[in-house]
């Protein structure tokens, strides 16, 4: 997608080239923490893209400098080398700096943007999200995936997080709005169904939970799952959504029912229900299972305890999945070393 492209033609960009799974990476550091572990961020960049997903998140929600975010978008857009997606994590501190990363990340190499909202902003009202939200998508050249979820405490203001008619007026507003990662309402499929009956025509619809998204594609033509962790299940996700898109109904789900051990081990992690946000240390342990890098993560991370670890792991073999026989103290130094 040229950085000049028009923000009219983004849609038509979206429904051509966004499809597929979806799933995130999460940036690799060096054993002191100090920086960047390129050969770490290389290593799962081409482990995405041999498993058969199509575009990934790089993960921005963990303590990153904006500096660092740019340069691990510029290591996975020159190893990706176009047969990725590269999706900006719009997480950062402020309206401001989310915008001023996105500018830099769009340059680097990424694609479109997931929007989240800072965990200091607390709107009184509908319209301070409508605004934010706008403000932001009016600043970017990017494609924008909307994101109601119960992360951001909306539900104090609307029950659907982001309310269906103000995601139909945001796509009303904004061009560059190409998506809805419609997950209002988790962990009930209501806020999917809502947008989808409102808004598919004109904005793919996407479902990011595994066991949710493959039973609905089903029942309706989804084109993309995005974004969340599903390179724990190796190429599972890529290959379920294929055979839904293919008509193999039975197929899909007997896979869907084989690996249930490994998604009902996800769904504990994924959210955290009491913190309000994302156990990313679980999810780069989960990762490293099946073959990513792994490696230390910088404070404040969430730990990881034996028990936690083994559970997670007994549900691959279970699942009759992919998983390393390293152990797990391996996963805390990572696959390479930078």
């Amino acid at each position: 997608m040229p950085s000049t492209i028009d923000k009219q033609d983004l849609r038509a960009w979206a429904w051509e080239h966004f499809h597929g799974v979806n799933n995130v990476v999460i940036p690799s550091f060096s054993q002191d923490l100090t920086r960047l572990n390129e050969k770490g961020i290389r290593h799962d960049v081409r482990k995405v893209i041999d498993l058969g997903f199509t575009g990934t998140l790089l993960v921005g929600e963990l303590s990153i400098s904006l500096e660092e975010y740019v340069h691990f978008t510029e290591i996975a857009q020159d190893e990706a080398n176009g047969a990725l997606n590269l999706i900006f994590h719009a997480s950062f501190n402020t309206l401001e700096e989310n915008i001023e990363a996105a500018r830099r990340a769009h340059a680097a190499g990424a694609k479109l943007a997931l929007l989240s909202y800072p965990s200091c902003f607390y709107p009184t009202s509908l319209q301070d999200i409508f605004d934010y939200t706008k403000a932001f998508c009016d600043a970017t050249d990017l494609a924008v995936i909307l994101f109601p979820m119960t992360h951001w405490g909306f539900e104090r203001l609307h029950s659907a997080s982001i309310p269906v008619d103000m995601l139909v007026e945001l796509t009303d507003a904004c061009p560059n709005v190409v998506s809805v990662k419609a997950e209002g309402g988790f962990p009930s499929v209501a806020g999917f169904s809502h947008a989808w009956n409102r808004l598919a025509e004109r904005v793919l619809i996407t479902m990011p939970i595994l066991q949710e998204a493959i039973a609905l594609a089903n029942l309706v033509p989804l084109q993309v799952i995005a974004t969340s962790n599903t390179e724990y299940f190796s190429d599972a996700a890529p290959r379920m959504l294929a055979l839904s898109q293919a008509g193999k109904v039975d197929e899909a789900m007997d896979l869907l029912w084989e690996i249930a051990p490994a998604w009902r081990a996800n769904g504990t992690v994924a959210p955290l229900p009491h913190a309000h946000s994302v156990n990313r240390a679980a999810w780069k342990y989960q990762a490293w299972l099946a073959g990513f890098n792994g490696g230390p993560m910088r404070t404040p991370a969430t730990r990881l305890h034996a028990g936690e670890m083994g559970a997670f792991r007994k549900a691959l073999v279970d699942s009759n999945l992919p998983v390393t026989e390293d152990g797990d103290e391996l996963y805390f130094v990572g696959r390479t070393s930078d």
